[in-house]
């Protein structure tokens, strides 16, 4: 499973007349009670806030209301209410229909250095303000408390280094927020030189803003699904991705990659060290780092793992017990799919017996066994785990379970994700957008909620620069 990504605020249609307030009321409304009917966090006693924080976001959208005058001010208040659950699998997404938000700029990007500070990364205009120049402060406001109140509010987790690397280059974008004041007059410093400058708003285009956002970006790539083999002999795989399930080219070239792991494990063993690099990948499924897990340690060490979790709680409801029917009239009946019909089929008949019951939780347990008692003796030469802050869902299950078999975590600091997973998706009832939540909450997950993975070993350059990360990795133990 994946996080939802950031939304644009771009879209098709102009910005159609409408009574905007009432359209943010009820489509704040329709969110608050699907969150509630459906969300496992109103009955998970382990999490005795939730409903009251789906209760203060939609009282913070529906105050919103009487500022809201146009698609922005109701975007950015809907944006506000989803960021509030401070988790990346709750999320507002606009239809592709939804009106368009223009952008302007002063010409400035800034890019963030993971010490609390701004820093240029992309400067159109600019020759007063060169790149590399740190942002000090705007209108008398240090650059921090600036992002806190411009961009936090309206994007959640902030205390994630991974999403202020993400936030940071449109701390000097004006993208329609009503709810916040853009400043006028910045102070930048270039090798201890301050250089103060007035900011001039202008017009720029989502194709423009897009690019440039993605040259500010820390962890942006354009790797594809392979392997390559370096001069020292290390075999480095690029899985930018997992998304193997909903895209057919995606899934076919991950099954060839495994494949070819399997057939080549005298090679894999005689390499001084295996490099997986997960840049860029934001989750998708993870049966891939099932498969890859046991193509480089074998199925029986990958067997002999015990489990990872106590089990899951899913939430009981009526909306719920339908997408998993969804679900099962979509997997084909075959041989192959006999284990995971039944198994789905089970989940929805117990789901049901809960419904008739009241029960607002039904447990799962994970009750699989170590196939042995001990596992057979693990791979002796390293394998290696590069991340960025992109990592996150699915790619941080796969983390988990290579380092659980002894992989080396390398690079940056990934995303996070809370105990909730297992998405479904609702329109609002407006047509403007859809809103994603979880279905499940993980029992007994070693790693904790918003919880990062952190490398053994950091690298301190451009994430982005595969030639000086692979340098890099040649320099790690062998051993």
């Amino acid at each position: 499973m994946a996080l939802i990504a950031e939304a644009t605020c771009s879209a098709a249609h102009g910005n159609q007349a409408k009574d905007w307030a009432a359209v943010l009321r009820n489509d704040a409304q329709a969110f608050h009670d699907l969150v509630q009917e459906n969300h496992p966090g109103p009955a998970n006693t382990l999490d005795p806030g939730f409903s009251a924080r789906n209760d203060r976001g939609l009282a913070r959208a529906r105050n919103r209301a009487s500022k809201v005058h146009d698609y922005a001010g109701y975007y950015w208040a809907m944006r506000e209410y989803a960021a509030s659950f401070d988790d990346g699998h709750v999320a507002y997404v606009p239809a592709q229909s939804a009106p368009a938000i223009p952008s302007r700029w002063a010409g400035i990007m800034t890019g963030y250095d993971g010490r609390g500070r701004q820093v240029i990364r992309v400067s159109a205009d600019a020759a007063r303000v060169p790149l590399g120049a740190e942002l000090i402060s705007c209108d008398g406001i240090t650059a921090e408390k600036l992002a806190l109140r411009n961009l936090a509010p309206f994007r959640g987790r902030w205390f994630l280094a991974a999403d202020r690397l993400s936030a940071a280059p449109m701390l000097l974008v004006d993208s329609g927020n009503p709810f916040i004041s853009q400043p006028s007059r910045c102070r930048f410093s270039m090798n201890g030189r301050p250089i103060d400058t007035s900011l001039e708003w202008r017009a720029i285009s989502s194709k423009e803003l897009a690019d440039y956002r993605k040259t500010a970006a820390a962890s942006s790539t354009d790797q594809e699904i392979g392997v390559r083999e370096l001069t020292d002999g290390t075999q480095w795989y690029a899985f930018p991705t997992f998304y193997g399930d909903a895209n057919k080219a995606t899934e076919a070239a991950l099954s060839s990659l495994i494949s070819d792991m399997n057939r080549d494990r005298a090679a894999l063993a005689a390499a001084p060290r295996i490099v997986f690099d997960l840049r860029g990948n934001g989750g998708g499924s993870g049966i891939w780092a099932q498969r890859i897990a046991a193509a480089i340690w074998g199925q029986d060490v990958v067997d002999a793992l015990p489990p990872e979790s106590v089990g899951v709680d899913w939430r009981v409801s009526p909306a719920n017990i339908a997408i998993l029917e969804g679900d099962l009239g979509r997997i084909p009946t075959s041989a192959d799919t006999l284990d995971r019909r039944g198994r789905l089929e089970q989940r929805i008949a117990s789901m049901k017996k809960a419904l008739a019951s009241g029960q607002k939780l039904l447990r799962e347990a994970n009750d699989r066994q170590p196939i042995k008692a001990v596992a057979p003796p693990r791979r002796s030469k390293p394998v290696y785990v590069l991340t960025d802050a992109a990592c996150a869902s699915a790619c941080l299950d796969a983390v988990d379970l290579w380092k659980r078999l002894g992989a080396v975590q390398v690079g940056q600091e990934t995303n996070a994700d809370t105990l909730y997973m297992e998405l479904r998706d609702d329109a609002l009832p407006s047509g403007l957008a859809t809103v994603y939540m979880p279905m499940k909450v993980w029992r007994g997950r070693p790693r904790g909620s918003n919880v990062p993975a952190i490398p053994k070993y950091r690298f301190k350059g451009d994430m982005r620069d595969t030639a000086a990360l692979q340098a890099w990795t040649a320099t790690l133990p062998s051993k």
